[in-house]
């Protein structure tokens, strides 16, 4: 089992900046692609940013340009910087693994006032 565990989340502005972290623990030794997630009321959840073990980027994008993902392998730590914030990035997020197989984490709750 892999626990992941987000922590970051808040109210700012619009305009603001926040960095959420997701810390995975327990079998992590082959975990090879992490994800954020967001999931905004009365919308489906949606892939916000990835990023592979090799360092390889991918980002929706409404939030290129402004989010910024990042791992730290010897934390086992992923980061989410997400700077330029606007309303609609208001949502919860979470933490994903998706193999070898599906984790997902509690959600930490991002509101960005205009």
């Amino acid at each position: 089992q892999v626990q992941l565990v987000e922590s970051g989340g808040g109210l700012v502005q619009s305009g603001g900046s926040l960095r959420l972290s997701c810390v995975a623990s327990g079998r992590i030794f082959n975990i090879y692609v992490m994800d954020w997630y967001r999931q905004a009321p009365g919308k489906e959840r949606e892939l916000v940013a990835r990023i592979t073990n090799g360092g390889i980027t991918t980002y929706q994008d409404s939030v290129k340009g402004r989010f910024a993902i990042s791992w730290d392998r010897s934390k086992m730590m992923v980061d989410l910087q997400m700077n330029s914030l606007k309303p609609e990035d208001t949502a919860v997020y979470y933490c994903h693994v998706p193999l070898p197989s599906e984790h997902w984490g509690q959600g930490t709750q991002v509101t960005v006032s205009s």
